[in-house]
């Protein structure tokens, strides 16, 4: 997994409560394997018309947002069903971050398992965001994990609450089954004890 641990890019303006999993990445995509590239399916039934068009009303149709790597969104995104898909949709699609006022459990929680940082920040702050980005297309923020800070348009400091567990495995890269192995000599101690108890324990019998 990439470490996270700062970033300086455009943000994109999402402005839509209740974004859910199936609008991120539609159900007819989830059979595809992971070495797919998902940023191809991202909002792919949002940003297309029925005959396959790029609709020109869709914030992340418009080429300003080409190098968008921060989706500033409303509350509840990532609603809806726990397909970790639309994370991958995300990640693939160039985004490293996504910021709004609540998300959808399950959604966050891959996240972070996949090297996207969601950044939980009050209604009122993510609304002027929107609003700031809004008016200045192709803003830029920057997200600062070590000092959990979001730097917005303006240059007004935010500051974001992670779990430090989190935090920790973004910050070195590592997914969960990366941070067991970092413990392995711990692990293999354990064993060892374990077996000379056990064998102990026998010969007492």
């Amino acid at each position: 997994m990439e470490a996270f641990i700062s970033l300086d890019a455009v943000a994109a303006p999402l402005a839509r409560i209740n974004v859910d999993t199936d609008q991120i990445v539609p159900a007819l995509y989830l059979q595809k394997p992971r070495s797919d590239d998902f940023g191809d399916y991202l909002f792919h039934d949002v940003r297309h018309d029925a005959a396959g068009a790029r609709r020109g009303d869709f914030v992340l149709n418009d080429p300003v947002y080409a190098q968008a790597r921060i989706l500033v969104a409303g509350r509840n995104f990532g609603c809806g069903s726990s397909r970790e898909h639309a994370v991958w949709a995300l990640h693939d699609g160039g985004f490293r971050t996504v910021i709004a006022p609540s998300f959808g459990d399950i959604f966050f929680s891959n996240a972070l398992k996949n090297g996207l940082l969601p950044v939980r920040l009050p209604e009122d702050t993510v609304q002027s965001m929107l609003a700031e980005l809004a008016a200045a297309p192709g803003a830029r923020m920057r997200v600062d994990l070590r000092a959990q800070t979001v730097t917005r348009p303006g240059g007004e400091v935010e500051s974001f609450a992670i779990d430090p567990f989190a935090r920790h495995c973004l910050l070195e890269g590592l997914d969960e089954i990366d941070y067991t192995l970092t413990q392995r000599a711990r692990i293999e101690d354990f064993e060892r004890r374990r077996a000379a108890d056990a064998a102990l324990s026998h010969s007492t019998l």
